[in-house]
């Protein structure tokens, strides 16, 4: 039996899972202390006998295992969990093998494996919602250097009409802090499930996303883009993305028919979780 742990800034998620990778048991809680968290995570788990553990966790982590603080939640605002050994915590806990990652290489990982990226060897996952993050499985491994790529905050060129100031406390306006969900709120003093579909917001958005998605497509040649994320779910946003896209790539590179090549989620909300438990069964095979 694989357990999984998807570790949001919000919320946790917790998982056992079979041989087939499907749910036995999930349960959910909200992110408070490190030592209140991690208590409900031991007391379900505790209940199983499982047999290794793939987390997938909020960021920015440390994944490299030469650091001094491998396993660590680096320099994150959410209070108590700055420089907070997660890894050793659940290592010290359980005596099996554990795997560490970020929520969205584990999104990817399930994307490659059983989702829109089945059968491939390069799929690139990226979630649009309270934050912007990706991951990548690029010839089968899970793309990490001595870090994890960091796809939010790269820089992106302001749409001419856009003079918001950008929400990122470090970049102001990279990616993230120009297209994330908490900057349409902050444009326009609402949500955008209450925006009408026809606003200029949409445009924006989709302007800064189509060069991201132009920028990892000339890096990763991946050969398909998955998009999560509640922003995403805008039922006009992936269509000019798709559009704009093209227009950048100006027939420069080959792609698949970009209906093919930006799409979203297979798996919706079970993402995290298969992830989770796909990784797991990799730690235990090692």
């Amino acid at each position: 039996m694989y357990g999984a742990i998807e570790a949001g800034g919000t919320k946790f998620v917790c998982a056992v899972g079979n041989e087939q990778f499907e749910v036995v048991k999930r349960v959910s809680f909200p992110t408070t202390t490190p030592e209140e968290t991690l208590a409900q995570v031991y007391q379900f788990f505790d209940q199983y006998n499982i047999h290794a553990i793939g987390i997938g966790s909020f960021g920015p982590i440390d994944v490299n295992p030469q650091s001094s603080t491998y396993g660590y939640i680096l320099n994150t605002p959410k209070k108590g969990w700055a420089n907070y050994n997660f890894l050793g915590a659940v290592k010290e806990r359980y005596r099996i093998p554990v795997g560490w990652t970020t929520d969205v290489n584990i999104a990817a990982l399930s994307e490659a494996d059983r989702g829109a990226g089945q059968g491939m060897n390069n799929v690139l996952y990226l979630t649009i919602g309270t934050g912007i993050g990706g991951g990548a499985v690029i010839n089968g491994q899970l793309l990490e250097g001595v870090g994890h790529p960091e796809m939010g905050h790269i820089k992106v060129q302001r749409h001419p009409n856009d003079h918001f100031q950008g929400l990122c406390p470090y970049h102001h306006d990279c990616l993230e802090g120009m297209a994330a969900g908490p900057t349409i709120d902050a444009r326009l003093n609402r949500k955008g499930a209450e925006i009408e579909q026809d606003h200029e917001v949409w445009g924006h958005l989709a302007h800064y996303l189509a060069q991201a998605m132009t920028n990892f497509s000339m890096i990763l040649r991946p050969e398909v883009i998955v998009l999560g994320g509640g922003v995403m779910k805008s039922p006009t946003l992936l269509k000019q993305v798709k559009q704009l896209t093209v227009e950048a790539l100006g027939n420069y590179i080959d792609i698949p028919d970009i209906n093919q090549y930006l799409v979203y989620p297979k798996l919706g909300d079970n993402v995290g979780i298969t992830g989770g438990f796909l990784f797991a069964a990799e730690q235990l095979e090692k």
